[in-house]
C-alpha cells in the first residue's frame, strides 16, 4: 500500500470530521437562547428545519467544490484561485487566529467540566490551564502520528459522542418531565401576533452558526479517497447532523417544556437527569469533556492544512510546507498552532469576547466562499469529477445558501455594529500587511 493510500480519508472517516465540525458543546445549550428568542415552539422549529435546509444546500455546495478543487487547505485554496491570494490570505489568517483562540477557550471550558467531574467543584486558573494545554498536547502528539491515526482517534469520540445524544433522545421514551435547576440572564421574546417574522429572523442568526463549520471540510480534500467520497462524506455527514438536532430539539422540549427550557442552564444535563437522576449531571460533564476533546482533535487536524497551502502560494514561510517523512504529518504548522493555542489560554476565557469580529468574518467567508462554486464552473475547473442526478441543481442551492448568509451578514451588523465594524477594520489591517509583505511574490506566481 502506498504512503498516499496509508493517509487517506475513507467515507466513514470523512462524515465522522464533518459531524464533528458540526455538533460541539452548542447543541447541549444553544437550544436554549433560541427558544428564548423563538417565542412560540412552531417558529423554534420552523427556524431549525430552515437552518437545516440551509445547511443541506451548503453541503451541497462545498461537496462540489471540493470535488473540482480536491487540493490540501481547500478553504484558502478557492479564494486564492478563484478571486485573489490576497483575498485568501486576508480572510484565512484572521480564521487561524480566531480558530486557534476559540481553541483555547473550548478547552479552558473543558477544564471546568474536568474539574466538576473530579472534584464537584470550580478549580483555579492553573489547573483549568494545564488542563486546557494537556489536551491539546495530546492532540498535538496524535495528529504528530498522521492523518490516519488521528481520523481514527476522531471516529471513536464521535462515536462514543454520537451515541450520547442518541441516549439523550430516548429519554423521550422515559415518560418523565425534568424542571431545569436555573435559568441564565437573557432576553425572553413574546409572539404578539405580529411579530413571528422578526422572531423567525432573530432565531436563524443563531441557529445557523449552530449548524456551521462543515466548509472547513475542503480542507481535506487532497486526502480524500475519491471525488465521490467528498461529495457521499459531506452530504451524508450534514444530514446525520439535521436528524440529530431535529430529534434531540423535540426531546428538549417534551421532557423539559418549551417554556422551561428558554434561558434554561445546561439542558443537555436535564435529559442526563431523566435517565439517571443524580448522577446525569456527572454524565453531562463527562459529555462535555468528550465534546471538547472531539473539538481539539478536528481543530488540530484542519488547521495545519490551511497554512500548508498558503506557504505553497508563498504568503507563508516555505517551512509550513514540510511533512514527517513516516507519517506525513504537517510537524511545522502543527507546531506553530498548538503552541499558539496552548500560550492565548495564559488569557483566559475573555478572550472569546474580543473574537466577537469572527460572527460576521464567518458569514462573509461563508458567502464569498460558496460562491466560488460559480465561478469553477464557469472554468469548467474539475467538470469530469463532478457527476450525479443532482449536478443541475447545485447552483441553485448555491444561489440560496450564498443569499442566506449574506442576510445573515446585515443581520450581525444590524444586531452587533461593532462586531461588524471591527472585522471590517481587521481585514483592512490585513489586506495592507499582505500589499506590503506578499504581493509582489504572489504576483509572480
Amino acid at each position: 500500500m502506498s504512503a498516499k493510500a496509508k493517509q487517506s480519508i475513507n467515507f466513514f472517516s470523512l462524515t465522522m470530521i464533518v459531524v464533528s465540525l458540526v455538533i460541539g458543546m452548542g447543541i447541549f445549550k444553544t437550544p436554549a437562547t433560541i427558544a428564548a428568542k423563538s417565542g412560540t415552539p412552531l417558529i423554534f422549529f420552523s427556524a431549525w428545519i430552515i437552518g437545516g435546509v440551509i445547511a443541506l444546500f451548503g453541503a451541497l455546495t462545498y461537496a462540489e467544490i471540493g470535488q473540482r478543487l480536491p487540493v490540501m487547505g481547500g478553504y484558502y485554496k478557492v479564494f486564492a484561485h478563484c478571486y485573489h491570494p490576497g483575498v485568501g490570505f486576508t480572510i484565512n489568517v484572521l480564521i487561524l487566529i480566531s480558530n486557534a483562540a476559540s481553541l483555547a477557550v473550548v478547552a479552558l471550558i473543558g477544564a471546568d467540566y474536568v474539574s466538576d467531574l473530579l472534584f464537584g467543584r470550580p478549580s483555579g486558573t492553573l489547573f483549568n490551564i494545564g488542563v486546557a494545554s494537556f489536551s491539546v498536547g495530546l492532540f498535538y502528539i496524535v495528529n504528530l502520528l498522521g492523518l490516519k491515526t488521528s481520523s481514527r482517534t476522531q471516529n471513536v469520540l464521535m462515536i462514543v459522542k454520537i451515541s450520547l445524544i442518541l441516549l439523550l433522545i430516548t429519554s423521550l421514551f422515559k415518560g418523565v418531565n425534568v424542571a431545569p435547576h436555573g435559568f441564565n440572564d437573557g432576553k425572553v421574546y413574546v409572539y404578539n401576533g405580529s411579530n413571528g417574522l422578526l422572531l423567525l429572523l432573530v432565531s436563524l442568526v443563531s441557529v445557523f452558526f449552530t449548524y456551521g463549520g462543515y466548509q472547513q471540510t475542503i480542507n481535506f480534500g487532497a486526502e480524500v479517497s475519491s471525488a465521490k467520497t467528498m461529495q457521499r462524506g459531506i452530504v451524508i455527514g450534514i444530514l446525520l447532523v439535521l436528524f440529530l438536532y431535529l430529534a434531540i430539539n423535540y426531546t428538549y422540549v417534551k421532557v423539559i417544556g418549551f417554556d422551561h427550557i428558554k434561558n434554561a442552564n445546561a439542558i443537555g444535563s436535564l435529559l442526563f437527569e431523566a435517565w439517571f437522576g443524580k448522577l446525569g449531571a456527572k454524565v453531562f460533564d463527562f459529555a462535555m469533556v468528550l465534546s471538547v476533546l472531539a473539538y481539539v482533535n478536528v481543530i488540530l487536524m484542519s488547521n495545519p492544512r490551511v497554512m500548508f497551502a498558503m506557504s505553497e502560494d508563498k504568503v507563508l514561510p516555505e517551512v509550513f510546507q514540510k511533512k514527517h517523512a513516516k507519517t506525513d504529518a504537517l510537524v511545522p504548522g502543527l507546531t506553530v498552532f498548538a503552541i499558539a493555542t496552548v500560550l492565548i489560554t495564559f488569557f483566559g476565557k475573555g478572550v472569546d469576547d474580543v473574537l466577537s469580529f469572527s460572527i460576521f468574518l464567518d458569514c462573509l467567508g461563508m458567502s464569498t466562499s460558496a460562491a466560488t462554486l460559480f465561478i469553477l464552473r464557469r472554468k469548467a475547473q474539475g467538470d469530469a469529477a463532478v457527476t450525479g442526478g443532482l449536478k443541475r441543481w447545485t447552483p441553485i442551492f448555491a444561489a440560496i445558501f450564498v443569499l442566506s448568509y449574506a442576510f445573515v451578514a446585515v443581520a450581525v451588523v444590524i444586531d452587533k455594529p461593532y462586531s461588524a465594524l471591527t472585522a471590517v477594520i481587521l481585514v483592512a489591517i490585513v489586506l495592507v500587511l499582505y500589499r506590503l509583505f506578499y504581493y509582489k511574490k504572489t504576483s509572480q506566481i
